[in-house]
């Protein structure tokens, strides 16, 4: 019993330890940075049009684009790009959630779906790329994990445009654990989560194609008092997200 509770102190130290070393946008994934990640398949594929919303794992994806939406393949960056400054100026940090595209503003927000297995993630544009003709989206480390696509390198994606970054006055932070396109499952995770936590809540923003609908926690007055409570959250194995917007 006394060697369980000191694992599981030394991983709730380790996961505070990495939220505290946070700079760059405040939107960030808990993940432990004790191992680092693989390095990233160089894989490239032909393309082929969807025709359903979500795509079996195999099916190809042909780079389509409207104003507001894009269809294609996304590919993901870490390590060696790891510290160095991006397009922005920002310095990148791939357990950040941010993206690097060609064609949108700096500063866009932007909503990425993976249609092979229908996960969702907000990220920030702050670079430029990818350099590779058939692929609209390079994603960091962090989002990749989200949208499951980290170990395959690549994956075919729906881009949506969300908006810019809002400027808050007064800064918020929350916790989000979950972001479906399906509302009710949304809502069973956020009543399973009220038995044991205040202040749950759904979220939702509405895109051109869809409504997605986000599983959050607070708002909490510094990132800080927020800690804890993901530390709690990701010993239940649920992927932690701390976001100020």
């Amino acid at each position: 019993m006394k060697k369980n509770k000191s694992k599981s102190l030394i991983l709730i130290t380790a996961l505070i330890f990495c939220l505290l070393t946070a700079c760059g946008p405040r939107q960030r994934v808990v993940i432990d940075r004790s191992v680092p990640p693989p390095e990233r398949p160089e894989i490239k594929r032909e393309a082929k049009l969807p025709t359903e919303a979500k795509l079996p794992p195999e099916t190809k994806l042909e780079k389509r684009e409207t104003r507001e939406v894009q269809y294609g393949v996304a590919s993901w960056y870490g390590g060696e790009f790891h510290g160095r400054p991006t397009s922005s100026g920002e310095i990148y940090d791939m357990f950040q959630l941010t993206c690097a595209h060609n064609s949108l503003p700096l500063g866009t927000i932007v909503m990425v779906t993976n249609l092979e297995n229908g996960r969702s993630v907000e990220l920030k544009v702050n670079d430029r790329g990818p350099f590779v003709k058939e692929r609209i989206i390079d994603v960091s480390y962090a989002a990749a994990r989200i949208l499951g696509m980290w170990a395959k390198g690549t994956a075919n994606v729906k881009v949506e445009w969300v908006g810019a970054p809002l400027v808050e006055q007064v800064e918020r932070f929350n916790l989000q654990v979950g972001s479906f396109s399906d509302e009710a499952r949304a809502r069973d995770l956020a009543e399973r989560l009220k038995r044991n936590f205040d202040n749950v809540f759904v979220a939702t923003v509405e895109t051109q194609t869809q409504k997605y609908h986000r599983v959050r926690i607070g708002p909490f007055v510094t990132k800080e008092a927020a800690l804890p409570v993901a530390a709690q959250l990701t010993e239940m194995g649920l992927q932690v997200l701390v976001t100020n917007r």
